[in-house]
């Protein structure tokens, strides 16, 4: 097995926590989901839900890159 370089065991990629960041937001707020989908869980959109699935592609894109962000200054 090869040794990569920086990296030992237990430690975990900026890009990993950021996946994981932005997974839990996605799914606890219904982040870029129509509002009749995220209103189960508390908080209601009134804009900025996505009615096609680039639409909401793009939404968790968008948040990836905020997590990663947040994940690089910590």
């Amino acid at each position: 097995m090869e040794e990569v370089p920086g990296v030992t065991v237990g430690s975990r990629r900026n890009e990993d926590i950021a996946l994981d960041l932005m997974k839990f937001i996605a799914m606890t707020t219904g982040y870029g989901k129509t509002a009749s989908i995220a209103g189960g869980v508390g908080f209601e959109k009134s804009s900025g839900g996505a009615a096609k699935p680039e639409e909401y592609a793009a939404h968790l894109l968008t948040l990836y890159g905020k997590c990663l962000e947040a994940i690089g200054k910590k």
